[in-house]
């Protein structure tokens, strides 16, 4: 075999001409059916981006209605779907979003890989997001946009007459939006710890791929109880289930609990991320390693488990027990430890190397500052006493926007100016940058630090209008002046990025001489990394001697595409050795199929067009179906392959090796947290009533307790069929998959027949409402898991499915454990708990 040192110029030119031909884009209106990171990270990116100047149109307009008394700019009406858009607009549409799209974007070159795991579903994210943020953006045309907050507390929002449309389209369009979301969190997830270049072991990846990992965790935790709050306030309103009806037995305090253990997590999902960019700005302009890298892994692992600790801190107010205000007051004091690390971690790598003020240093350090403002007004809205005097006021507009802006905005425009000759292979100007920067840092502390006094002097938050003559004019009039001038700062940056740069000759590959191997990417490629490097350092770039010249040559492992297949090195998660030569999906339609049909559904379900919903899930199911019988698992037409260096890799990987499996073990970690808010609302109603039942009638013992022995029979059928499989008895693993979908048929039939054959009426009490939305979760897991038994028996009779190649199989079982734990929660509390409450003392 041909060693790299002997390959000839030749020789390396055809390599890399196949590798083009594979990873090459299709041109004319195809090319938006590509699903290449490089270019999905740049669709989302400016989408998000696009979004947030939307939301910034909506803050002028809220601004230019307050910036004098009595003012009639908006109606009141308007105003409250202007305020509760813009909230929604820049937590959901921007601030997580944007951060999704830089990893998408950087991850594969930063990790020395050539794609993500799962570039499909990074584009199915994509289109996800995108059709999701113009149903809920464009309500606003038509006077239907939401109007009760950002945060949408019950009862208003309950309300029909009270809140109209809008409700629905924010709770059915966001529902729709989070599936974004967590594909994004899989996809990151997955991506960094089975994807990085050999050598790059967990104590060297880049500080970059530790925060999203950490976040897209982070993610997993956090938006799943939003997701179950939506399922029981979607539930109320279309049916009239009295999930937060007090009278029936409901309390919209559950929402608040379910909202916040989202919410405040949410702020760490936004910061952690912009911390990481500094991470990665920071030592390239001191011109050394970072200082105290362990101390700042662990400093960022802290503040996302700390964050998840913090949510009552926004319910100080709601009349909670003195423990409990006590306990998370001191939590949301103890969050400013491991933030302070990463804070002084940066100030000690400047004070460590020689720091090249630029454009980008010049936004990071500035945000820094905000953002230390905002942590010292957080430490006293901790405080409950304070809290309680300043809670709904101005003074926790301004501590928001200072921890969000300072936090997030400003370190995103230093990455903008960073990482702009990846986009382009041209810095982006220095003179316009430190122009945008003195107008937004100028322009938003006029526009915010005021409104802590408008608040301490009592100003609430959400009115469209004051009175005259009670000292609140003058602060808000300048307000309003520094939030245009703000405005006019973040309007350069965009007249910067899209100007057109004739006179601007290309750069060098690496303009700020940075250490990481995403400077490596070259802006007309498609694929991460030439070839995949052996990786010796955290900053190769710097340590490595002509490795950049290495890898862009080919010496590495997949130098070529003789198959014509995408493919990248999966590697271990401790210490990076390969394991499996990648084939990653490619150019497709089903993704846009996929998204396009599943965003049908959630606006039919809005309106409550009932037909329509079913036609289009069911299109949505064909599609995804389709997705997976074409583009996974599929069996090579050889088993190995040689990837260079003397190493041959298998192509197929199933069970806990293959990166299928992990997909599917972290989805099933985030719907289980999920499933864990809805019993958790189960038990939250019985700890605050005497009678939790209130003389309803319950599901019984009989029936949940054959669900259960049905449910464990069929998960058993399962194990067995994986077992059988193994032995290559293809038709004794057929018939145990046909026994197992008989039993989770009868299991479902048995969980249905308690709450039925009882006669709960769920909008008569919560209690029968809990009771069926358990059930309905459970036995909507049960179709999904029938679904995959099906698929696999299809895959087995196609001839797809072997001992051999088990993947689907073992995935399948894999979900089945995550199922019968399910069932058995489910069950065991319908049916169990309420007799264990009658037999206690």
């Amino acid at each position: 075999m041909t060693s790299r040192s002997t390959t000839s110029t030749k020789e390396r030119q055809a390599e890399t001409a196949r590798l083009r031909a594979v990873w090459d884009n299709p041109s004319g209106w195809r090319y938006w059916t590509s699903v290449n990171n490089f270019q999905v990270g740049l669709w989302y990116g400016a989408a998000a981006f696009v979004f947030m100047l939307f939301a910034g149109v909506l803050a002028l307009l809220m601004r230019v209605q307050l910036a004098l008394p009595a003012n009639d700019f908006l109606s009141a009406d308007r105003y409250n779907q202007v305020f509760t858009l813009h909230g929604t607009v820049m937590m959901f549409l921007f601030a997580v979003p944007i951060f999704e799209a830089i990893a998408i974007f950087l991850l594969p070159p930063m990790l020395g890989a050539r794609e993500l795991p799962f570039p499909r579903l990074s584009a199915f994210g994509f289109w996800s997001f995108l059709i999701g943020g113009f149903f809920v953006c464009g309500s606003i045309f038509f006077d239907a946009a939401p109007s009760s907050g950002w945060f949408m507390y019950p009862p208003l929002a309950t309300d029909k007459q009270l809140s109209g449309v809008g409700a629905d389209i924010w709770l059915l369009g966001l529902s729709f939006i989070e599936i974004a979301s967590i594909a994004a969190a899989i996809e990151i997830i997955v991506g960094v710890m089975k994807c990085r270049a050999p050598g790059m072991r967990v104590n060297m990846m880049p500080l970059f791929a530790w925060y999203l990992l950490i976040v897209a965790g982070m993610i997993l935790f956090a938006f799943p109880p939003l997701i179950a709050g939506d399922l029981l306030f979607e539930m109320q309103r279309m049916f009239d289930w009295p999930f937060f009806d007090p009278a029936r037995g409901g309390d919209p305090l559950l929402w608040q609990h379910l909202f916040w253990i989202f919410g405040h997590p949410e702020v760490y999902i936004i910061f952690l991320p912009a911390i990481a960019l500094m991470a990665m700005i920071v030592p390239t302009f001191a011109q050394r390693p970072i200082v105290g890298y362990s101390w700042i892994v662990l400093a960022a692992v802290g503040t996302g488990f700390l964050s998840f600790g913090l949510w009552v801190h926004h319910m100080f107010a709601t009349g909670l027990p003195q423990i409990s205000l006590a306990f998370f007051s001191a939590a949301s004091e103890a969050v400013a430890i491991p933030t302070g690390v990463q804070i002084f971690v940066f100030i000690a790598t400047m004070l460590a190397g020689r720091v090249i003020f630029s454009v980008p240093m010049l936004f990071g350090t500035g945000g820094i500052a905000i953002f230390v403002i905002g942590g010292l007004t957080g430490v006293m809205v901790a405080l409950a006493p304070f809290d309680w005097q300043a809670h709904d006021t101005y003074f926790v507009v301004a501590h928001l926007h200072y921890v969000l802006i300072g936090g997030m905005l400003f370190p995103v425009v230093a990455g903008i100016y960073y990482y702009y000759p990846l986009i382009d292979a041209r810095k982006l100007s220095d003179r316009l940058g430190r122009l945008a920067f003195w107008l937004m840092f100028i322009g938003f502390n006029a526009a915010f630090f005021p409104m802590h006094l408008t608040g301490l002097r009592g100003m609430p938050r959400r009115v469209f209008t004051y009175p005259a003559d009670i000292g609140w004019e003058w602060l808000n009039l300048i307000s309003t002046v520094g939030a245009f001038i703000f405005a006019a700062g973040v309007l350069v940056v965009v007249i910067d990025v899209l100007r057109p740069k004739p006179h601007a000759l290309p750069g060098e590959t690496n303009p700020w001489n940075a250490g990481t191997l995403e400077w490596l990417s070259e802006p007309e490629e498609n694929w991460g990394v030439r070839s995949i490097p052996i990786i010796k350092s955290r900053y190769p770039l710097w340590d490595q001697k002509n490795l950049a010249r290495e890898i862009n040559e080919g010496r590495f492992y997949l130098p070529d595409a003789e198959e014509g297949y995408r493919e990248t090195l999966v590697t271990s998660v401790l210490d990076a050795e390969p394991l499996q030569c990648l084939r990653v999906g490619g150019t497709s339609y089903v993704t846009i199929v996929s998204a396009a049909a599943l965003g049908a559904v959630f606006v039919a379900l809005t309106f409550q067009w009932w037909a329509m919903a079913l036609t289009c899930g069911l299109i949505a199911a064909s599609a995804i179906i389709w997705w997976l019988w074409t583009g996974t698992a599929a069996i090579p037409e050889r088993p190995r392959k040689y990837v260079g260096l003397g190493l041959e890799l298998p192509h197929y990987v199933s069970g806990p090796a293959s990166v299928g499996w992990w997909a599917m073990f972290i989805t099933m970690i985030g719907d289980a947290t999920a499933f864990a808010s809805l019993v958790f609302g189960y038990f939250f109603y019985w700890t605050i009533h005497t009678d939790f039942t209130a003389g309803q009638a319950g599901p019984g013992t009989f029936w949940p307790t054959a669900a259960l022995i049905l449910f464990l029979a069929a998960w058993l059928t399962m194990l067995a069929s994986r077992e059988l499989n193994a032995r290559d008895l293809p038709s004794a693993t057929r018939l145990a998959l046909i026994g197992g979908v008989l039993l989770a048929f009868a299991g479902s039939v048995a969980g249905l027949a308690g709450p039925w054959s009882h006669q709960m009426a769920p909008a008569a009490h919560v209690y029968p409402a809990i009771v069926w939305i358990l059930v309905i979760w459970t036995l909507s897991h049960a179709i999904v898991g029938v679904v995959m038994q099906t698929y696999c028996l299809a895959r087995s009779m196609a001839g797809r499915l072997s001992s051999k190649y088990d993947m689907d199989l073992r995935n399948t079982v894999l979900y089945w454990h995550f199922l019968v734990i399910t069932a058995i929660i489910t069950f065991a509390v319908i049916g169990l708990f309420p007799l264990a409450m009658r037999g206690s003392p």
